[in-house]
């Protein structure tokens, strides 16, 4: 929680209350890596005020580097994914004026991300750049198209926001490694992404890699499963002041995610990537929401469960969690 606040409050910082609704889960991670990357100081943390959605507690939150990148980074990202719902008409964006007005909002977006970028030396034009290149990727792309090329745009975004946390926190041995954690996480958050809305954009008529591609759901597996395994390669070349959250988030919770979306889409589980009862991982049961399961880090060895609840809860008291007592 305390990085998913930090990330909410540099939101507010560099754009105003209005940008807060980019917070996504996905842009903690570079502030979590940061985090992990530091000797904790007493000025990383500060006690937020009370917030609806810690149910009007306060709470010890994330600051400076780390939230003002991921802010960066999540505004620029929005802001392009505003754009798509404008250029697909989508719902009320289908109207003139709200269009108008997204497009308004889109453009404040992009130039507060870039405001924020600099503020942490990072030039949000690599993100920029991904994006336009994306949608001409996507519209070139038809059957046979290899489905690496689809995804290379968000790769490379994701691979430089996140090796930059290696120069910001002074370890320049980092920048490879995490440069290649970023690529291989965002390749597998663009597959997952297709998996999960495969089904609704074939009904809906929208694009989506696999449909367009022609990949079947077998090979969008295989390529998650290599890419988690490349993550976890990364993650031990990277020198960590404490990585126990890092490995919670990107070596567990990111292989369980490839399980669980896979399994929910129907497909069949790869050979050596189940994690039911009786290889002695969980059983499948329903998802009790994409928060609890980023923060818990639910999995792996029961030992480094039981180190993580008595040592680096970082639930906040979630409600849906059910990793800790806290």
């Amino acid at each position: 929680m305390a990085h998913l606040c930090g990330l909410c409050l540099a939101l507010r910082g560099i754009e105003g209350q209005a940008a807060r609704m980019a917070t996504n889960y996905d842009g903690l991670l570079i502030s979590v890596l940061l985090e992990a990357q530091t000797e904790r100081t007493p000025g990383a943390r500060r006690t937020a005020g009370p917030c609806p959605l810690r149910g009007m507690r306060r709470a010890d939150v994330a600051r400076g580097q780390g939230p003002n990148l991921a802010a960066a980074v999540s505004l620029v990202l929005a802001s392009a994914k505003i754009r798509d719902h404008v250029a697909d008409g989508d719902g009320l964006l289908a109207r003139r004026a709200a269009a108008t007005a997204a497009r308004r909002v889109a453009k404040g977006w992009d130039a507060a991300g870039a405001r924020g970028g600099a503020g942490v030396g990072f030039d949000t034009a690599v993100l920029v750049d991904a994006v336009d290149r994306q949608q001409g990727i996507e519209s070139l792309a038809g059957p046979g198209t290899p489905l690496l090329t689809v995804t290379e745009p968000t790769e490379t975004a994701t691979a430089a926001a996140i090796a930059h946390t290696a120069r910001l926190a002074g370890r320049p041995g980092n920048v490879a490694p995490l440069a290649e954690v970023g690529r291989l996480f965002g390749r597998v958050a663009h597959l997952l992404d297709a998996v999960e809305d495969q089904a609704d954009d074939e009904a809906n008529g929208a694009w989506n890699p696999l449909t367009a591609t022609g990949t079947p759901l077998t090979e969008a597996r295989r390529l998650c499963d290599d890419a988690v395994l490349g993550v976890r390669l990364a993650l031990a070349e990277a020198e960590f002041a404490d990585d126990l959250l890092v490995r919670a988030l990107l070596v567990d919770e990111l292989e369980h995610a490839v399980h669980r979306t896979f399994v929910s889409a129907g497909a069949p589980s790869s050979g050596d990537g189940g994690h039911g009862a009786e290889d002695g991982g969980h059983e499948d049961k329903p998802s009790k929401g994409r928060g609890s399961r980023t923060r818990c880090g639910r999995g792996g060895d029961p030992n480094k469960r039981r180190r993580r609840r008595n040592d680096a809860c970082d639930c906040g008291g979630f409600a849906a969690c059910t990793c800790c007592n806290c």
